[in-house]
């Protein structure tokens, strides 16, 4: 007999490779000078109406997936930005309320949480939406994460990504802790559960001590989506490991081409295929009607931007305080990245973007304010979805993880510009033919360990 895992493997092969796009929310917009643009509305970061709007778009787009990002500090100076909002996993839930579709990922740290109560709450959103839920798995990068939870300093990077594998490990043992059909509601003989179809976790390891079983039973996907978005050397070996999508940032076709081959080529050691992880470089699409119009918006927004506030961010992705350099002078001298505790890989990335292309601080600024080290690019729906087509076609990119830099309108003008550009070249669904996120992506839903154990 044929297993559903089988099938879908099957279905992988002969399936046509499409693109998967993945809308990644912010407040405003992706641009720090969003909040400023007349076309956001930075006073609706607090309203729910707002995100299911945003929500709808992207469903109108059939786009796979939407995408919170999170952490545990306020980010930067809210005096200059419109920063803090709402707790992901409680906003996906709203969410799920009035859509359909499109897929509900949420980041959650494996650092500042514990695996029972992460495990339980993703497992909770993927009953909620019907099968949508996707967990973007973070170590947490700042120390000011840190002391928000009684540390004076930061985990170091290596332990952290340790307890990283050991949360996940705990967090999967406790999703398969219900075989799917441990629920017999045999009403007459009062039995609700088959009990033998219930396991213990009983895990027992450096960082973590779990009982189980979850008292969810288990979700319409086995295990939400697994996402991941380090590029460091530990990140590159975790995703090869657990990941089935990546978000990650890359600036060149060539670096992305680099990344891509070096992340599939580690799938064959953890016994998985490159149809297993799908890698999702950020792109950051400043849309015009045409190229000169697009060009001005994207000078609009760096003309208000504040230098201040990008000096700060910019101080925090070095490790290095920048504060009182001139501003049309070039980067000090950095540290190494082994020295770097926190996104190491966003560290070299910024670094070596400036040193590349002889940028001043002000420059520098000004080239990261619309994705933070992600791809900027500006152009015509055509020329956007040209860019994306050769990424896809070129060995750099399954799909794509879209950071429109204002909204709600970026993402409308993607929606309802490049995305139909993309169907007519037979490079995008036209309509969703899954009802799950994994369904979305053309991933297999996990088989429970048990189940694989009795057979």
């Amino acid at each position: 007999m044929t297993t559903q895992n089988q099938q879908s493997q099957q279905n992988q092969q002969t399936t046509p490779r499409t693109l998967h796009l993945n809308a990644f929310l912010m407040n405003a917009g992706h641009h720090d000078a969003a909040w400023r643009h007349p076309d956001s509305s930075p006073e609706r970061v607090t309203d729910l109406a707002y995100f299911q709007e945003l929500a709808r778009i992207a469903e109108r787009g059939t786009l796979d997936s939407i995408f919170f990002a999170d952490g545990l500090a306020l980010w930067g100076k809210a005096r200059h930005n419109a920063l803090g909002g709402f707790e992901p996993l409680t906003l996906l839930a709203a969410i799920a309320a009035v859509t359909e579709h499109v897929g509900l990922i949420a980041t959650a740290s494996t650092t500042f949480n514990e695996p029972y109560h992460l495990a339980r709450k993703f497992a909770s959103l993927d009953h909620l939406s019907g099968g949508r839920a996707g967990w973007n798995i973070v170590t947490s990068g700042t120390v000011d994460e840190a002391r928000n939870f009684n540390r004076e300093e930061h985990l170091e990077h290596r332990i952290r990504y340790e307890r990283a594998h050991e949360f996940l490990d705990v967090a999967t043992k406790l999703w398969d802790s219900w075989e799917d059909d441990a629920i017999v509601l045999d009403k007459e003989r009062g039995i609700y559960a088959d009990t033998g179809r219930l396991h213990p976790a009983a895990h027992r390891g450096e960082h973590f001590a779990v009982a189980g079983p979850l008292n969810v039973p288990r979700s319409p996907q086995g295990h939400p989506l697994l996402v991941q978005a380090g590029s460091s050397e530990d990140g590159k070996e975790f995703a090869a490991r657990h990941a089935e999508a990546v978000f990650t940032a890359q600036q060149t076709l060539t670096d992305a081409q680099t990344f891509y081959k070096d992340l599939k080529s580690r799938l064959p050691r953890y016994g998985r295929t490159e149809r297993d992880l799908l890698v999702l470089p950020g792109i950051a699409p400043v849309l015009g009607s045409t190229e000169a119009e697009a060009k001005a918006l994207e000078r609009q927004l760096t003309d208000l931007q504040v230098p201040e506030y990008g000096l700060a961010q910019l101080s925090g992705m070095l490790g290095t305080d920048l504060t009182g350099l001139p501003l049309d002078g070039p980067l000090p001298d950095l540290p190494e990245e082994r020295d770097i505790n926190g996104n190491k890989s966003r560290f070299t990335l910024v670094a070596e973007l400036a040193r590349r292309d002889g940028l001043t601080l002000r420059e520098l600024i000004a080239r990261l304010g619309a994705g933070r080290g992600h791809r900027v690019v500006a152009g015509t729906p055509e020329q956007i979805a040209d860019q994306l087509e050769e990424w896809f076609t070129r060995g750099a990119a399954d799909g794509f993880n879209i950071m429109a830099p204002v909204l709600p309108t970026g993402l409308a003008d993607f929606v309802d510009q490049v995305v139909p550009i993309l169907r007519r070249r037979g490079l995008f669904r036209t309509e969703y033919t899954g009802r799950t996120l994994r369904e979305h992506y053309g991933l297999p839903r996990p088989a429970n360990r048990h189940a694989r154990a009795a057979v």
